[in-house]
């Protein structure tokens, strides 16, 4: 460990020499170029329309009264990014990797999700209730926007926490989740993954049983099911079971992108026909796997490099992960401080990165398989998400001006940005305030 340490403050001081550089730390105001004509109309439509994105991932310790959002803080969303680049609200994540479907694992899953539902109250109600509220429906928002405040909604990333008690749906929904993601990266005890693509080894084929008791508890609350991470048959199940249209809270067009978290045409189909919604997602490598590795291969040299020049052994993810959380957030820090040195070295015969007009891409997919009225927007930021052009919130009016260019109008835009996504949510709200009436006669 004291090897380990040592390695890691020899990056530390590396990238304080590396980050004095005023030039790394200040981002291009327009990396995509676009002309003062589109700037000027982008601004414009930007500042009046509701800007929303579905998935941004959080981390407790970015939650505390030394270090919050209050600060800009290195991360990809805080209130500094999210007022500098004009975005009003961010789904924060209740996310909870999959873990054993047992007690123990439940019990430490449902920890883990209930100390992020308590940090987005923290940050709501006690560190910055002045400059961002919490809303639980469209009105909300829009009433918190009206009030010149930023917003916090919640979405839950995989429904482990709620082990095989149905009562957390409702207590979920209580603390404020309106979306959730029955499964992510492994099978649940409530349906399938996408991830079984990878070795064909399936639990239920679907939907569990468990799991139709689930979507009939979101449907009686309101609360919206989100498939961006279940297979394609616990796809299909889903929309047959639910009363109420779903979301895909961030996936992209997997015509474009062959990646298991894309959705094909038929699934495309399949949304549209419920009414959903599919949050287009600026994760790299699901929207150009191609152009994503080309990229990463070429960087990641130029990182190793600077590595082996200074002496210091670069970890694997692997090891990274098993760091104790202080190390761990060290290394990932100062990691990506050495990543921009190494994009400052990439040239013109080096290979481009994933950006905006690639992202955009997806989006014009989407509207021509789908209609403009079943496609958003989402980045996954603080989850990996990120792409050149909108590597952060303060960078998201890049991807109005790319909408601009395009020549979508101001109601598309704000459609994309906010109006579908909050129509779905207000459509899942009726629904279960019928199902509850049905319930009280």
């Amino acid at each position: 460990m004291k090897l380990l340490i040592m390695k890691i403050l020899k990056i530390i001081f590396f990238t304080l020499f590396i980050v004095s550089c005023s030039d790394i730390q200040q981002p291009t105001n327009n990396p995509m170029n676009y002309s003062d004509t589109v700037l000027e109309k982008a601004k414009a439509i930007h500042n009046r329309v509701l800007v929303l994105d579905t998935h941004v991932d959080i981390n407790v310790s970015n939650f505390t009264a030394d270090k919050n959002y209050t600060k800009d803080i290195g991360n990809q969303v805080n209130l500094p990014n999210m007022e500098a680049g004009g975005l009003d609200v961010a789904w924060f994540i209740v996310y909870t990797g999959q873990g054993e479907l047992t007690p123990d694992g439940y019990d430490k899953a449902y920890e883990n999700a209930i100390s992020k539902f308590d940090a987005i109250e923290r940050l709501t109600k006690e560190i910055a209730p002045q400059r961002i509220g919490l809303a639980v429906s469209s009105k909300e928002a829009r009433e918190l926007h009206a009030e010149g405040k930023k917003i916090a909604m919640i979405g839950v990333e995989n429904a482990y926490p709620i082990g095989t008690d149905i009562s957390r749906v409702k207590e979920f929904y209580d603390r404020g989740a309106r979306y959730m993601s029955l499964s992510h990266n492994g099978h649940s005890q409530f349906c399938d993954s996408n991830t079984g693509e990878k070795d064909s080894l399936w639990i239920d084929k679907g939907v569990s049983n468990l799991g139709k008791q689930v979507i009939k508890e979101m449907n009686k609350w309101g609360m919206m099911i989100d498939v961006s991470h279940p297979s394609k048959q616990s796809i299909k199940d889903m929309i047959s079971l639910s009363k109420a249209p779903i979301i895909a809270s961030h996936s992209s067009a997997r015509a474009l992108c062959n990646h298991s978290r894309n959705l094909d045409d038929e699934q495309l189909e399949w949304m549209k026909s419920n009414g959903g919604v599919v949050q287009t997602v600026a994760f790299s490598s699901y929207v150009s796997s191609e152009k994503h590795n080309a990229y990463s291969t070429a960087i990641s040299k130029k990182i190793e490099n600077l590595a082996n020049e200074r002496g210091i052994e670069m970890l694997s993810w692997d090891q990274i992960r098993k760091l104790e959380a202080t190390d761990r957030e060290i290394y990932v820090k100062e990691y990506r401080a050495m990543s921009k040195e190494a994009t400052l070295m990439m040239n013109d015969s080096d290979p481009k990165p994933v950006d905006v007009a690639d992202f955009v891409d997806h989006i014009d997919y989407l509207v021509e398989k789908m209609g403009l009225d079943h496609v958003g927007i989402s980045s996954d930021f603080d989850g990996g998400g990120g792409i050149y052009g909108w590597n952060d919130a303060s960078e998201t009016l890049n991807v109005t001006s790319e909408l601009v260019k395009r020549g979508y109008t101001e109601d598309e835009i704000e459609k994309l940005w906010s109006g579908n996504l909050l129509r779905v949510l207000d459509e899942v709200d009726a629904v279960a305030k019928k199902l509850q009436a049905i319930d009280k006669s």
